[in-house]
């Protein structure tokens, strides 16, 4: 059998057709999920922590980084998850939105992905309730799937303003 080189598809030309989708995965317990670079300032690995007296059950304290105090969201915490040790994996996630800059710990961050926005499903009915009002989607990779996050909607007003007092 001869193969030409024109019988090859050159995977840009096929890209560009599509609108991509650019995603920093990571893992919480045993479900892998996304957010939209564009939200993600910087990864970094885990540091000391500060506890703050009376601060809400989901907020682990808040960190010093390069002089600016950030508060720390648990990602487990905030999805009624079992607590777990730090680890060599654990990631701070940072991120700015509503104006302030917050920090989520995920159990380890996988990769960045790009992947086609006609791939990304709107959540099912069984996950679409009024606890996971911060699921944008899923991502239908060949082999796994990616629960979207929409940063936006993982807190509300209240706690954003409880985030602002710590």
């Amino acid at each position: 059998m001869n193969v030409e080189v024109e019988d090859f598809v050159d995977i840009d030309d096929v890209e560009s057709d599509q609108e991509l989708i650019q995603l920093v995965t990571f893992s919480i317990g045993e479900e892998e999920f996304g957010v939209n670079i564009l939200q993600v300032q910087e990864i970094i690995r885990t540091m000391e922590i500060t506890n703050v007296p009376r601060a809400p059950d989901f907020v682990e304290g808040v960190i010093n980084l390069r002089g600016k105090v950030i508060p720390i969201v648990d990602m487990r915490s905030r999805f009624g998850l079992e607590a777990k040790d730090h680890d060599k994996y654990t990631r701070i996630i940072v991120v700015e939105f509503e104006m302030i800059i917050v920090g989520f710990v995920v159990d380890s961050v996988s990769e960045v992905l790009r992947i086609p926005a006609n791939s990304v499903q709107p959540p099912p009915p069984v996950v679409a309730g009024m606890d996971s009002d911060y699921i944008d989607g899923v991502g239908k990779l060949e082999d796994r799937l990616l629960i979207l996050l929409d940063l936006d909607s993982l807190l509300n007003n209240e706690e954003i303003e409880a985030l602002t007092g710590v």
